[in-house]
């Protein structure tokens, strides 16, 4: 986590964006999943309001549902990286971001791209 709280807060990203993005990574967020566990909805209403019929989590929604999900795909073809396997939003940020190896003006771009992404 300390690897991914250091590389969201970009100088040419609005404040708020980065934000957005930390709480993000820290689960913060008020997806159907959190808000159940808060007990401000009843545990019956936590589906994807997307529709797919799985949990409204953080990660479900930025990653694995079938209908926004499918963006990392077409994002990373479109810049020529390869995602492999990744377990959480963190490892997900790191993994997407540390894919153009040394170039300090390619990893800024990444950064950019993720942001806008999420």
């Amino acid at each position: 986590m300390d690897v991914a709280e250091n590389l969201i807060w970009h100088s040419q990203v609005p404040l708020k964006d980065s934000i957005f993005a930390w709480r993000l990574l820290r689960d913060r967020l008020p997806t159907k999943v959190n808000l159940v566990a808060r007990v401000v909805l009843p545990p019956t209403t936590h589906s994807c309001v997307f529709g797919c019929g799985k949990a409204e989590s953080a990660h479900h929604l930025f990653i694995t549902c079938s209908y926004v999900g499918s963006l990392w795909d077409l994002v990373s073809s479109w810049i020529g990286i390869l995602l492999v396997e990744f377990t959480t939003l963190c490892d997900h940020f790191v993994q997407f971001t540390s894919s153009a190896g040394r170039s300090r003006a390619r990893r800024s771009f990444l950064h950019l791209i993720w942001l806008v992404c999420v």
